[in-house]
């Protein structure tokens, strides 16, 4: 069975009565949206202004489709041993100024909480989910 979407061929006119364009799959930054690749290397400020380091990537649920962490590494040299630490995505938030994400934890504070190995293979899993959002204090994204 294959689904026809009206939408995506102006076939059909949206609410606002016009036919809707499709948009360029290369787009990486709107007002509001920004592609997981752009995200990437992000620097990451705490709450004393300092940086904490840089977002490594995203983890996205697979059926919900929200982002779970931003893992942030930092710590070794030249990549080795480095480890990585799972944050909520709800404790950052993009500060403009900064041109990065803000949090409102200190370094300290991240070395402090559960984390990946630079040899683990991020071997995640529900019980170490629950550790990494029960240290920081909020809900799950499960939840």
């Amino acid at each position: 069975m294959t689904y026809h979407n009206p939408n995506l061929h102006g076939d059909n006119p949206n609410i606002s009565g016009e036919s809707p364009k499709l948009q360029d799959a290369s787009i990486v930054e709107t007002h509001d949206l920004i592609a997981s690749d752009k995200v990437e290397g992000t620097r990451v400020y705490g709450a004393d202004g300092k940086r904490i380091g840089s977002i490594e990537r995203l983890i996205i649920g697979k059926r919900s489709g929200q982002v779970a962490y931003a893992v942030i590494g930092f710590g070794g040299f030249l990549g080795i041993g480095e480890d990585h630490y799972p944050i909520p995505w709800a404790k950052l938030s993009y500060d403009e100024e900064l041109g990065g994400y803000r949090t409102d934890l200190t370094r300290e504070q991240v070395e402090k909480a559960p984390k990946y190995r630079s040899d683990d293979e991020y071997d995640w899993n529900r019980e170490n989910g629950r550790l990494v959002y029960d240290y920081y204090g909020v809900p799950p994204y499960w939840m």
